[in-house]
């Protein structure tokens, strides 16, 4: 395979889609996943080259200047997220499609980028109080990152309508199988 298909999946923080995407990895063995780059710190259990690739601010914004992403954005005050071409390249030559798992504007960027090989889809919260819960159960977040992730929560949900499917999460085994059901479909077309 030259170039494999794109499975995009955005959604705001806390809205199910990391465990979505990593369930789909374990039961779609065509997909792999698409290793995102940062410029914040690494957390506690993180690992370089697995969780993200860990780069400093200075080097991402050379690496943004080089042309080597295909998408970036800086998504917080100094903090760069973005796909390196590379990423993408060493899954495709590894016969795999790719799965991202990115904010909403990184997605809505790669799909505007590849078109019909990209298919973008976008899990929504049932409501926005289930978000707040779910990130304050994850006891990572300060009350100022809760907030902040709420705020721009209300934002990226205005840009659901602009990607190919809306994936509700209500029930997460439920969504999964959604999920599964929509991303193999679009690996069947040609």
């Amino acid at each position: 395979m030259d170039e494999g298909k794109m499975i995009i999946f955005s959604a705001p923080s806390g809205a199910g889609k990391t465990t979505i995407v990593k369930r789909l990895l374990i039961e779609i063995p065509a997909l792999e996943f698409s290793i995102s780059a940062c410029s914040r710190e690494k957390r506690k259990n993180e690992v370089h080259g697995k969780d993200y690739y860990f780069i400093p601010v200075e080097d991402f914004k050379q690496k943004i200047k080089n042309g080597e992403f295909v998408e970036w954005e800086e998504v917080y005050d100094g903090h760069y997220y973005g796909t390196l071409i590379s990423e993408v390249e060493r899954i495709w030559n590894r016969g795999k499609h790719v799965i991202f798992d990115v904010d909403v504007k990184g997605g809505l960027n790669i799909k505007k980028q590849y078109g019909d090989k990209a298919l973008a889809v976008f899990v929504m919260p049932p409501k926005l109080s289930d978000l707040e819960t779910r990130l304050r159960s994850r006891s990572t977040e300060t009350e100022e990152s809760i907030q902040r992730r709420m705020s721009k929560a209300e934002e990226e949900i205005g840009y659901a309508l602009k990607f190919d499917r809306i994936l509700v999460n209500h029930e997460l085994d439920t969504a999964v199988e959604n999920a599964k059901e929509i991303v193999n479909n679009f690996l069947k077309q040609e």
